[in-house]
C-alpha cells in the first residue's frame, strides 16, 4: 500500500465476492465524490451498497479532520478491492459424495483526497 495521503476508510470481511465488487468499483474509480455517490445510488447491484458505505466513511473522515473541506472538493484517489478469507461449506451430492462450497469475503480500502491541491 505504501504511504498515501488523503483520508482513508477500510471495510473488512464483507460477504460478497471480490469479483462482483470490482465490477462496480471500476465504474466509480477516480471520480469526484458526489458523482460517485450518485452513480452508486442508481446501480441495482448489491456491491454498490457496500462501496457507497465505504466511500461515505472515507469522506466523513476527511470532513471531520479538516473543517475547511467541502464534499465538492473530494475525489476518489484510490479504491482497492482485496480478497478476504473464504468460508468452506459442504454441499451434499448424490451417492453420499460432497462438494466444497466456497463463500468468499472481500475487503475494501478507500482513499479520498482533495481535487485541487497545490504541488500535485
Amino acid at each position: 500500500m505504501g504511504v498515501t495521503k488523503g483520508y482513508v476508510a477500510n471495510e473488512k470481511f464483507l460477504m460478497i465476492s471480490p469479483v462482483k465488487l470490482r465490477r462496480v468499483a471500476n465504474i466509480v474509480r477516480n471520480k469526484p465524490y458526489t458523482e460517485a455517490i450518485d452513480i452508486l445510488d442508481a446501480l441495482p447491484q448489491k456491491a454498490s451498497v457496500f462501496l457507497s458505505k465505504a466511500i461515505k466513511s472515507a469522506a466523513s473522515n476527511g470532513l471531520s479532520q479538516n473543517r475547511m473541506l467541502d464534499e465538492e472538493m473530494l475525489y476518489i484517489k484510490e479504491l482497492q478491492i482485496n480478497e478476504g478469507p473464504r468460508m468452506k461449506r459442504v454441499w451434499a451430492r448424490g451417492r453420499g459424495r460432497r462438494d466444497i462450497l466456497l463463500k468468499r469475503m472481500s475487503h475494501i480500502y478507500v482513499v479520498v483526497d482533495e481535487k485541487n491541491k497545490v504541488g500535485e
